[in-house]
């Protein structure tokens, strides 16, 4: 193949014509006979090989030489003949590309290694499992949540602590909306037991697993982001009796039959009566070790009965969304739980740090590999 330069005595457009349909004539007669991977090789290397291609010449002879009047439109047909070369090229297939298509069935194959659940998604998913076995759906929702759904229905009026910008994790611009409609990342999964209210007429029974978002600042305990497992079950005739009886049972199912529960009185909003519950502690069987501060005890969760304000928040959507408002608190009555996974999670596996789930070292996640 040739490997002279045409020379320029001008720059001129009727000179740049003539040298670069020369050129690209040459390009469409060589490409004619590349019948081979050798004959598409030397092909290559002629045009665009790094030292002896001739792109490469013409480039330091003719663009570096060229006055700057003249270098926009020697460019532009210096990359027309370059693209021309690589489509003659692409055209009558590249070696390299063959060789890399020709399946060699002799070669071992490659092994790719299985992956396995992150010990928190493992976790939240055995939970479940465990309230799925008990007749219970499950319920998803968005992050993203509005001020109704995630504090408004659930019976946090607007002055309540947990609406402070420093617990509550707020979307910005929002503040010419109603403050029902102003956008932030939910604090709790308790939202979705609302959406499922709006949605479905009771009876029923949904888990909720999912991430929530808090602006707390991180530590061995705590974190900005983290999971949640909420529970809610309404019907007729539901009593504190029967959210004992499914904690309990739950407790035992997760953590073995050993395990033994109790209530302590506590407050949430959007429960009335509330309770604490704690678990006798599953490292000393309740004798009393450093794990649960020599109690014997170890606080799991919260629950209670679900206050008749959140029923009346609910029936006034459904009002406004026109549905029927079908919870009405002299019939029906319910109960909801929630507990955080990722203290379980740090119990069930041994865990100091809780920034350890969300590191993403993985000499850290080969451990439950």
């Amino acid at each position: 193949m040739s490997t002279a330069i045409p020379e320029l005595s001008t720059f001129d457009e009727q000179d740049l014509d003539r040298a670069f349909a020369a050129l690209t004539a040459e390009v469409r007669e060589q490409a004619k006979s590349l019948r081979s991977d050798e004959a598409i090789e030397a092909f290559r290397l002629n045009w665009l090989g790094r030292k002896q291609g001739r792109l490469g010449q013409i480039s330091a002879a003719w663009l570096k030489s060229a006055p700057v009047e003249a270098k926009k439109s020697l460019g532009i047909r210096f990359n027309a003949l370059k693209a021309l070369v690589e489509e003659q090229r692409a055209a009558t297939g590249d070696a390299d590309a063959r060789t890399a298509s020709t399946l060699d069935v002799t070669l071992p194959g490659t092994a790719h290694r299985i992956g396995v659940e992150h010990p928190l998604i493992s976790t939240m998913a055995e939970i479940v499992s465990v309230f799925q076995r008990m007749g219970y759906s499950v319920g998803l929702g968005p992050e993203v949540e509005t001020d109704f759904y995630n504090f408004e229905s659930l019976n946090f009026p607007p002055n309540h602590p947990a609406r402070d910008t420093q617990d509550t994790l707020v979307v910005a611009g929002q503040d010419a909306k109603p403050l029902r409609d102003r956008l932030l990342m939910r604090t709790h999964t308790s939202p979705v037991q609302i959406r499922t209210m709006l949605e479905q007429a009771p009876p029923l029974r949904i888990v909720i697993p999912g991430k929530v978002h808090r602006n707390d600042a991180a530590d061995a305990t705590h974190s900005p982001v983290f999971h949640q497992v909420e529970g809610l079950c309404v019907g007729t005739d539901i009593t504190f009796s029967d959210l004992k009886g499914t904690l309990d049972h739950a407790m035992k199912a997760f953590f073995g039959s050993a395990v033994k529960t109790r209530f302590f009185p506590s407050f949430f909003p959007f429960t009335e009566p509330s309770a604490d519950v704690q678990i006798s502690c599953i490292f000393c069987g309740g004798k009393g070790c450093r794990k649960c501060k020599h109690s014997g005890w170890i606080e799991l969760l919260g629950c209670g009965m679900v206050d008749p304000a959140v029923f009346e928040a609910v029936n006034q959507r459904r009002i406004e969304l026109g549905r029927d408002p079908v919870y009405d608190t002299k019939k029906i009555s319910g109960f909801a739980f929630g507990m955080g996974v990722d203290r379980i999670t740090m119990m069930k596996y041994g865990i100091s740090d809780i920034g350890l789930l969300y590191s993403g070292d993985m000499r850290f996640l080969e451990q439950f590999a």
